[in-house]
Formats: C-alpha cells, structure tokens, sequence
C-alpha cells in the first residue's frame, strides 16, 4: 500500500494537535483504522502498525513471554481486549454501506412515484444505531492506537533473560586497564585545572549540567568530531549527513521516542522538540518511501548536538561530562534486509570499536539483558571504556537493531524484487561515539602525574600536532 494523502489533513503529523485528536481525527476521516492499516496503512507518510496485528490476533503467548522477560508492565489482556471489542464495531462499516444503499433506493422509488416510507424509516434507525456505535468504535480506536504506539519490541531469542544490568553479559574485553603510580584524578578534576572545562561558567549561562569548553577543551572536542566522522567516512564506508536539531513530533514517533518519553524531551513553543540523537533524523530520513533492494544497505552518520531533560541516576556520573542536558556525538544509522541485519550489526558495532582501538582506550562489550534493554530495540550491545579516575566502567556507545518495529511507525519499506511487494526495512544504530564522554575517557586514561594530558597519537593531526595539554600560563 502507498502513502494515504487526505486534501483536507487538519494537522501536519503530530505537530499542531494532539496525539489522541490526531488518531480519532483519523478514524473519522476514513471510517475506519481497518479499512486503511489491514497492511500497516499511512497518513502523510507515516504508519501506525508497531507490531504485526496478526501476531497479536495469532500468537499473544510469544509478545506475552517477550512482555515478561522484559520485566514489563504492559497491559497485554487490555490491547487484545481492544482489539477484539474493535473488530466488533466494525459493524458499523456494514451499516453505513447498508445505510446508503437504502438512501439509493429511496432516491429511485421517490423519482419513479413510489412510496419510500418504509425504506426511510430503516435509514433513520440505521442512522441512530451508527450515531450510538461511532463514538464507542472511535473511543476504542483511539485506546487501542495509543496502546499499540506503546508496547515494546519483542527481544531477539539470543537476548540475555535477566532483570537488571546485574544480568548484562560482557562478551568482549579490549585493552588493559590503565594504572597509574599516582592518585588518578576524575576527568572534571583534570579539566578544570588545565582551564579547559568549565562547569561553573556554564551553570551561570544556563543552569546545572551543562559544561563548557575552552581553548584546547574545545579543540579536543572539534577534533574527536572530526576523526570520528572521518573515520566512517572513509575507512567504513558510511554517507555523512548533517541533519536539523529540531524534529516534529511525527519523526519522534517514529523513533519510538513519543509518546512513551515525552518527558524527556525538549520542546519548542512551537510543537517542535530538541533531538535526543541523531537517530530522530536519520531514521526518518526515508519516512513514507519504497526503497529499491539494490539500494540497500544504506549507511549514515552524523554529528549533532543532542539535548535531554533527563539526567540520570544519581551519584559519580551526575557530576562531570557523563551525564549532560547537552552533549555532542557522532552518530552511524543502517537501514538494512532482514537478512542482512545480523552481520551488518555486527559491522556497526566493529565500526564503533574502531575509534576506541584507535585511541587505544580500554573497553569492553556487553549485550544488554532483556530487563536491562530500551523498550524500542529488539537487541542492544553497549560499549563501555574504563574510567581510571571515576574508577568505573562508562558506557560510551549503544549499539541496536530494531527489527521493523521503527520502519512500521515510520513506513519505511523496500521491494525485495521489482515487482514485489514492499516489505518493512530493518534499522539500527549506534553511537560512534558520543564525543563529550569521549573527551573524559582521555582526560582520566591519558593524565600525566605533573597535570599534564597526553594526546592520543591518532587526534594529533586534528590538534595542529600538540602533544601535550599544558596548563594556561600564569
């Protein structure tokens, strides 16, 4: 099924209305949700359908089973619920067809002489049943979509089982952790005696957790952002894209970041939101489209500012570089065939390790358990590198496969042949890296006892080849 377009759309996506007015806003506009998503049917070039309605219908013990690993609250038995009580007032779409057969026949009998009486009062009735059916099938509409918007992703079979992060399993380890022969300062520390960092000027400019960089704090930054997006450029093949900060609400969706998470967005007076990643952008990029199998895979990476209201949990990550309203990265994005999505993820997250090898930072590779995972992947591994003087291990990438749980909210497909008919891509991500935490990593791994920081060798070039970060003069 192509894009639906509607001549008379009230609302751009999600942007000047409400999530609930859009969804009950479509079901009048076309009858019925049925009638237009059988196959995952679009509005403005989005699709609604996050899972497979028929593997709710036929197999709700597997998103069961997938519901408990995950440790989820989802209400399962209420979606089937609403499933089952919608397919039921689709009656209403029979009445409506039976209401205006019998309007076409009265209009014949009137203008051949007869006596319509009968006929109208039918119409009349039918037309009070459907006025008493339309508000409860659009009331169930509307629960049934939000819910579907919410439910998570079913985790891949080789997910870990498990509840927490107690239960991640490192499946590799790369490098040794650094030692030092003195009293490992935390990057913060490090930053701010160079004149580097500055946490409390930032706080004056805008409030708590932000940061900024000066001089050769900055110029570390710019040059991580650029060998990392060289790197994938030119030595992984990825497109550079340099995508808007701003995203509508309908490219959130799409992500799975609205409307589930909201609340840890920034949002613009005018219906727009700050991005989270460049995931937001990238992953929309191809919203509504029917891809050409010979052009995939498709590799995209970007650098972007990225802005969140939630800062985490408390403790040593809330201070420092970790854990910012604003950060900096360098984002890879893959739109992939279902049968490519596992080597091409294990490519994504090689890509990622590249640029820790090549800073010679120590890391190691976990795969996310199922209560562990973000609801919206369906398998995630993170990369997390050692932190000498925070003396903990700090994820420094994520990297995700999705499945079609992404390209179903986004309607992103492709024809595996010519002639055949679409099917939903798959997409993953990863962050390659994000750069801030990037920037501690080195602080903390390359301190020098007299206060001094080493620049990695593979960053020299991008700092006019300074060797050392030195304190300002006096």
């Amino acid at each position: 099924m192509g894009r639906l377009r509607s001549p008379s759309v009230p609302c751009k996506g999600l942007v000047r209305c409400g999530l609930r007015r859009y969804i009950i806003w479509l079901i009048v506009a076309f009858g019925s949700h049925e009638s237009w998503t059988a196959t995952g049917g679009t509005v403005e070039g989005v699709c609604w359908a996050m899972i497979d309605r028929n593997l709710l219908r036929e197999e709700p013990e597997k998103i069961r089973e997938a519901l408990n690993n995950r440790r989820s609250d989802f209400d399962l038995d209420r979606l089937i619920e609403l499933d089952e009580k919608r397919r039921e007032l689709l009656e209403v779409e029979q009445l409506r067809a039976r209401r205006n057969q019998l309007s076409q026949q009265i209009g014949q009998i009137i203008r051949d002489g007869g006596d319509a009486e009968a006929l109208k009062a039918e119409v009349a009735a039918l037309k009070d049943q459907i006025a008493t059916m339309e508000p409860e099938l659009e009331q169930v509409e509307a629960e049934f979509e939000q819910m579907m918007l919410e439910i998570p992703n079913i985790p891949l079979a080789e997910v870990p089982v498990g509840e927490s992060e107690e239960d991640n399993v490192v499946v590799k380890a790369w490098g040794e952790p650094r030692q030092f022969d003195f009293d490992a300062l935390p990057h913060w520390e490090i930053g701010e005696k160079l004149g580097i960092l500055d946490f409390e000027g930032a706080a004056r400019i805008a409030g708590a957790r932000f940061v900024t960089n000066i001089a050769a704090g900055a110029t570390l930054e710019r040059a991580l952002i650029n060998f990392m997006l060289d790197t994938h450029i030119r030595k992984h093949g990825y497109t550079e894209v340099f995508p808007p900060f701003l995203a509508n609400a309908t490219s959130l969706t799409g992500t799975a970041n609205l409307p589930k998470f909201e609340d840890d967005l920034f949002k613009t007076l005018d219906g727009y939101y700050l991005i989270p990643t460049a995931e937001v952008p990238l992953t929309n990029m191809h919203q509504g489209e029917i891809l050409a199998a010979a052009d995939l895979p498709k590799h995209y990476c970007a650098y972007t500012a990225c802005f969140r209201r939630e800062a985490g949990a408390a403790g040593r990550e809330s201070r420092g570089m970790i854990r910012l309203h604003q950060f900096h990265k360098v984002e890879m994005m893959k739109f992939v065939t279902p049968e490519t999505a596992a080597d091409e993820l294990q490519k994504l997250i090689e890509n990622a390790e590249a640029i820790l090898e090549m800073l010679d930072l120590p890391y190691r590779r976990g795969a996310l358990c199922t209560g562990d995972m973000g609801s919206q992947p369906r398998q995630t591994f993170d990369l997390e590198v050692w932190m000498p003087g925070m003396q903990i291990w700090t994820e420094i990438s994520s990297c995700s496969q999705y499945g079609d749980y992404q390209a179903r909210r986004c309607n992103t497909r492709y024809r595996p042949a010519p002639e055949a008919k679409p099917e939903f891509v798959h997409t993953m991500n990863g962050s390659g890296l994000a750069t801030g935490r990037t920037v501690a990593a080195i602080l903390e791994n390359y301190q020098q006892p007299d206060g001094t920081v080493e620049v990695p060798e593979a960053l020299r070039p991008y700092m006019g080849g300074m060797p050392v970060i030195v304190p300002p003069l006096p």
